[in-house]
């Protein structure tokens, strides 16, 4: 497949391609053993299916700033609206979302309402007198400056029906209109009766202000567990789905105890007041003298018994007195008229929890951080680890633990649910699985294997294609690591493997003086050593990191050899040296440089049913985002295409830059102005050509990870496109059959041994009764899981102009799963889709090291999606091009 010759300034005009629909289930699979299985969904009765729901809109305004945000207040207001409006509402119960929307069974007397709801605000402004903070001296009394009734006014005006009857249609199969309105006032519901318990809401999981769901995680962050519910259509009938879920929050107590943990100190002195202003900003406190909470706005600029304002002071008792006005500091405030002790504040800045023009200081070890504060920032490495650790249950532990909540939260008893006879079982729905066999792998000298329990390993066995290195060299930016010991047991291990590995011509030891330099003046002057001691460019370079996770070297050093030099590098930073972790490192080093690790025994004997009778191409497609809380962060685009056909084991990648946020891959087709592509696809595809004795793809088949459901119509109709597309502007008339499927790990559906304690085995399959009643899906459990509860990976079927069968169809993506070149067992998910990631994931490194100077040097080459600019990514040099470099 080569790229056409097209005049200059060529047009290329493309016929408008046929809107896709997703398909409906085609059939069951059927092979592999039976096991009786338990998932976390619980029958739901429907008894009133022609019941119908009445949205209203919501609308909240204030007297003096006119049209509010009602999600502050909504709950609030709610209350007001049973207490005090029950005729209007005909004494009907209704859900509220909390911000625009209020849903009754059945329709109000009048279309419209409009009511007036007073509420009482508090006021935090800088004392004029003692009393102004509340009371007296440690009184916790609320005195007549301390709140004040503002009233708002609501208007509640009719605006759809949403029949349940939509629901029942649904799950018999037919595509009914309002199914997805209809499960959404039903989880409303649900969302409303745990905020009635003051519960912290995250979409749709709730969490209890509960110290015994607590867990500390480090950094002033706790983790807190809590439950996920949900109503979903399935082909068993309605369910609710329930399953645990923790979310992040700011450790509750002292500010001065999380400003330590969050900094990581044990002297309170050692503060960085600037990164404490930052993280305190918005957060709610608790006073401890008069027990009501505010809204930090800030710090003082000054020490607390530094810090004046004016405080007015009655001279007798006089009511026409109006006494004097002294200059005060908060600390004496605090301590003389306040009879507060304070034993570290005066050195502190303070609180302000007042207006941008009006502060009101509070010092900070008289305030405790309210409990249930979302933290919505990236979690660090040992973060992340601490959570995994925690949050581990074992099958039979999360069985009771989810059951036992859907007792106790007695669902059955919410008026609406009654009024619509909604009634929900109390135990596990019961499913029949099937666990589909082991795919036989086949590794060097001829030998065939099976693993067992989705696990194997290379002792006593040759890598199957192995490489052979002979000019690299070991560069070494830790001083903990013996580099002579290191190499010497990787050529002893390799030879052990079949990998034929000479001597290092040189190791490399950085010189400790460049050790406090930035991350990019390491790399360099590491490179400028290389240079001088090598006789020209080695084949490979083998990287010891200072730090094992998240090492500020990483992203430059892989900069530097994937796109400057051309380099393939592996990284590494042992903690033992052993054969186990030896093993692993030629894995990776052997596909990098060319080698296969192992291949299915179907690939190598060109078995695999529809892909070996005509050329078929693989692609996996996924895009990372930047972290929580960073939208100017690019989103990175990895799309990776199978190589070799007819093997399904090898991959390269094509990755991009894209505007934030954005989910849907913008360059997979990319006419520039002089008639080229300068898309993923066209690299993907020209590439499949090369390595395939000159075969074009007759079938694609698309492995999509990260979208919804919502988006799945944009894959077939957006990205699916633009594959065309790229195909066609390559000069092809004919297009390719396509398989397009979405795999999702974000869901809540667990698969438990009904009759064992352990996880269910590899190879689990279930497509019946939790699936969707129409769309073609399947959950698979591809992998063995080891520690907690596996979590099957969820796959949705959205095209197949290929014609799998459902057991051909389910055993490639269990074959799929054992192809990873990284890995010694089956991995949960897809190969493509985990390449995808991995190559996303690393590249992205690239972005995180450019200082600002860089940024500034790179500003003609950004492309611009509304006002935010784009960095484009280097591409990769011609070396690695095709290297699967992400292994």
């Amino acid at each position: 497949m080569e790229s056409p010759t097209l005049p200059p300034n060529a047009n290329l005009q493309q016929a408008a391609l046929p809107k896709r629909s997703i398909i409906d289930r085609t059939g069951f699979g059927t092979s592999g053993r039976p096991i009786s299985l338990l998932a976390n969904h619980f029958k739901v009765s429907l008894r009133c299916p022609n019941e119908i729901f009445y949205q209203y809109n919501v609308s909240i305004s204030s007297e003096d700033n006119g049209v509010v945000e009602s999600k502050g207040i909504g709950r609030k207001i709610t209350e007001k609206l049973y207490q005090t409006y029950s005729s209007e509402f005909a004494g009907k119960t209704f859900a509220y979302d909390g911000e625009k929307c209020l849903y009754t069974v059945g329709p109000l007397p009048q279309n419209k309402l409009e009511f007036t709801v007073i509420l009482e605000e508090s006021i935090a402004k800088q004392p004029r007198s003692p009393s102004d903070y509340g009371g007296g001296s440690g009184s916790g009394k609320r005195s007549k400056h301390s709140l004040r009734s503002k009233a708002f006014k609501v208007e509640i005006s009719y605006a759809a029906k949403i029949p349940l009857k939509s629901i029942s249609l649904a799950l018999q199969g037919a595509e009914a209109e309002n199914v997805q309105d209809g499960l959404r006032v039903l989880d409303i519901i649900l969302r409303q009766k745990a905020a009635n318990k003051g519960c912290l809401l995250v979409r749709q999981s709730f969490f209890h202000d509960d110290t015994r769901t607590f867990c500390d995680v480090g950094g002033g962050v706790t983790a807190v567990k809590g439950f996920y519910s949900s109503f979903r259509p399935t082909h068993g009938g309605l369910s609710l789905n329930m399953d645990v879920s923790s979310t992040m929050i700011l450790k509750p107590g002292p500010v001065l105890d999380f400003l330590l943990a969050n900094q990581n100190l044990k002297d309170r002195r050692n503060i960085d007041w600037e990164k404490a202003k930052r993280m305190l900003k918005n957060l709610r406190v608790k006073a401890r003298h008069n027990n009501r909470e505010f809204k930090i706005i800030g710090l003082s600029e000054k020490p607390c018994e530094q810090q004046f304002f004016s405080l007015k002071v009655k001279n007798g008792g006089n009511a026409r007195d109006d006494g004097e006005t002294l200059e005060i500091t908060v600390f004496d405030y605090f301590v003389k008229h306040r009879g507060q002790e304070l034993t570290f504040s005066a050195y502190m800045p303070c609180l302000d929890v007042g207006k941008p023009k009006r502060p009101n200081y509070l010092p900070l070890e008289l305030c405790s951080l309210v409990s249930l504060q979302r933290y919505k920032k990236a979690l660090s490495g040992m973060q992340r680890a601490s959570l995994v650790e925690q949050s581990r249950q074992k099958p039979p532990e999360r069985i009771r633990v989810v059951t036992d909540a859907v007792r106790n939260y007695h669902y059955d008893d919410d008026p609406l649910l009654v009024s619509c006879g909604i009634s929900i079982e109390k135990q596990l729905t019961q499913v029949d699985g099937r666990v589909l066999d082991v795919p036989k792998l086949k590794v060097g000298n001829g030998e065939d294997f099976f693993p067992r329990n989705g696990r194997w390993n290379f002792n006593n066995k040759k890598l199957l294609n192995p490489c052979r290195i002979e000019c690299w060299s070991l560069v070494n930016f830790s001083a903990r690591c013996d580099t002579s010991h290191l190499s010497r047991e990787l050529i002893n291990c390799g030879r052990n493997k079949g990998i034929h590995i000479e001597r290092p011509y040189t190791i490399i030891e950085e010189d400790p003086q460049c050790s406090r330099a930035s991350p990019l003046i390491r790399v360099e002057r590491m490179f400028e050593q290389i240079m001088a001691k090598l006789p020209g460019p080695p084949e490979f370079l083998l990287c010891v990191l200072p730090e094992r996770k998240n090492s500020a070297i990483y992203g430059p050093w892989k900069k530097k050899c994937l796109t400057n030099l051309g380099i393939v590098t592996q990284c590494t930073c042992p903690s033992k040296i052993n054969d186990q972790y030896l093993t692993n490192l030629l894995l990776k080093i052997n596909s990098k440089l060319g080698g296969t690790n192992s291949l299915l025994a179907l690939e190598h004997s060109r078995s695999l049913p529809l892909i070996n009778d005509k050329p078929t191409l693989i692609i996996g497609m996924d895009v990372s985002h930047g972290s929580p809380g960073q939208s100017d962060i690019p989103s990175i685009a990895a799309v990776v295409g199978s190589r070799s056909w007819p093997l399904i084991s090898r991959y390269r990648a094509a990755v991009r830059t894209q505007s934030p946020k954005v989910e849907m891959i913008e360059s997979l087709y990319k006419p520039l102005a002089n008639g080229e592509d300068d898309g993923i696809i066209r690299e993907l595809l020209l590439d499949f050509y090369q390595t395939s004795n000159k075969q074009k793809p007759s079938q694609i088949i698309v492995f999509r990870d990260g979208v919804s459901e919502s988006q799945f119509s944009q894959v077939l109709n957006i990205e699916l496109d633009q594959i065309v597309k790229a195909y066609q502007h390559l000069g092809e008339v004919d297009v390719p059959k396509f398989t397009v499927i979405v795999a999702q790990k974000r869901h809540h559906t667990q698969l438990f041994q009904a009759s064992a304690p352990e996880n269910v085995p590899p190879g689990t399959v279930v497509d019946t009764k939790v699936v969707h009643p129409r769309n073609y899906d399947f959950y698979m459990c591809a992998h063995a899981g080891m520690m907690g509860t596996s979590r099957p990976a969820h796959y949705h079927v959205l095209l197949n102009e290929i014609g799998f069968p459902p057991d051909d169809l389910q055993n490639l993506l269990h074959s799929l799963s054992y192809v990873y070149q990284r890995s010694t067992t089956a991995i949960s998910i897809v190969a493509p889709i985990c390449y995808a990631h991995l190559a996303a994931q690393q590249v992205g490194q690239f972005l995180k090291f450019e200082d600002s100077s860089e940024t500034s040097s790179r500003q003609k080459n950004v492309s611009t999606a509304g006002s935010i600019p784009v960095p484009q990514l280097p591409r990769l040099h011609s070396n690695v091009a095709g290297s699967m470099f992400f292994c």
